[in-house]
């Protein structure tokens, strides 16, 4: 059974939520906005509207969290009172404990989550490496991880666009990942994985090493100020490929954006091709590449940002974007973070979407180094 100072450790990290979460100055600022909604006329500006329903929300899911998380630990004190009495088991005590701790740590974990661009939604593609058809399965098999990753946690994801292999596989694809904080979590799969097996695709038998690229941007909507300029925008469209009904290899839906974008930093110049097949309605498509461009100016100015914090505090342990992160080891049964040091033998469980404890234990080692 669990000792007191157990159940004191649970109380004192709830106190702690409640200064660092400013719970008390939440529930007045909800209360004011919560008003605003009420006032004439609120719905006429919807876009307006919207904004201010979701500022509600948010603040509403941190004041119930935060309830939710004092409620365990009340319960837990009580029970513990209780045991003296004989009247709850060590059992459920036990239970309780796990219940409350398990509550506390999710919270703390989003309270990790505070940068303007955390609880936006999440744009992630995924670049088969070089290696052909091995690598190209992979690739695939990152897709499907990240989908059961997303269906697990209740996120929508629709695939934006993909490419097919030649002969199995995904050459590329990007993910649009609906949801609180997707972004916020998935930030920590930047990079490039790394899957080590024996080849299926090999007729020797023999162990390869495969890689592919992990690549994920905040989705931002009309509300953040991105500035596009027309005049650097060109436009191709090509037919859609794969499965599908009569429309497929007949009509240009898919479109092509290309921008010339120019670093307002350094000068430097880049072109950046984006494609969408996401519907067979090509103006639909042109306004997802669209949303999708903004998407990747914005992470431009973050990525900035970012550097220019980095310079400062150049003497903490910092993750470069595009580097090795994970490896995969299948015959060894091993899945290591290379930045944290987290690993795990369950790999048929990580393949099948369960990365939340490598999300957990990167925002727990690196949360803090991002606040700016």
């Amino acid at each position: 059974m669990i000792t007191t100072e157990q159940q004191k450790e649970v109380k004192d990290r709830v106190d702690q939520l409640n200064r660092y979460l400013n719970i008390p100055q939440k529930q007045m600022q909800w209360e004011e906005e919560q008003l605003r909604t009420q006032a004439p006329g609120f719905w006429d500006d919807q876009k307006r509207a919207e904004a201010q329903m979701k500022l509600v929300k948010g603040l509403e899911k941190w004041i119930k969290g935060y309830r939710s998380v004092k409620g365990l630990s009340d319960e837990l004190e009580l029970a513990m009172e209780y045991y003296k009495e004989e009247l709850v088991t060590e059992q459920e005590i036990d239970e309780l404990y796990a219940k409350a701790v398990s509550a506390i740590e999710d919270l703390e974990l989003k309270n990790m989550l505070r940068r303007e661009e955390d609880p936006m939604d999440a744009v992630l593609k995924i670049n088969a490496g070089a290696g052909g058809t091995e690598a190209q399965d992979w690739a695939q098999m990152l897709m499907r991880m990240y989908m059961r990753w997303a269906e697990q946690n209740g996120y929508k994801c629709v695939v934006a666009n993909l490419q097919e292999g030649d002969d199995a596989g995904i050459k590329t694809c990007t993910l649009e990942i609906t949801g609180e904080f997707a972004y916020g979590y998935l930030k920590s799969e930047n990079g490039v994985h790394r899957l080590v097996r024996v080849s299926p695709y090999n007729a020797q038998g023999k162990r390869m090493t495969s890689f592919a690229s992990v690549f994920v941007t905040p989705l931002v909507d009309d509300t953040i100020e991105v500035n596009i300029e027309q005049a650097r925008i060109s436009w191709d469209t090509f037919r859609s490929s794969g499965a599908g009904g009569q429309n497929v290899n007949k009509v240009e839906s898919g479109v092509r954006l290309r921008y010339q974008y120019k670093d307002p930093y350094t000068g430097e110049e880049e072109e950046i091709l984006i494609e969408n097949t996401e519907t067979r309605d090509q103006p639909k498509n042109k306004e997802n590449a669209l949303r999708l461009l903004r998407s990747m100016l914005y992470d431009k100015e973050l990525q900035h940002r970012m550097q220019e914090q980095a310079k400062v505090e150049a003497g903490k342990k910092k993750i470069e974007w595009g580097s090795q992160i994970r490896s995969y080891v299948f015959d060894d049964r091993r899945v290591k973070d290379h930045r944290t040091n987290y690993q795990t033998s369950d790999v048929g469980g990580v393949m099948d979407g369960k990365i939340d404890a490598f999300i957990k234990a990167y925002l727990m080692e690196f949360g803090a180094e991002t606040e700016e």
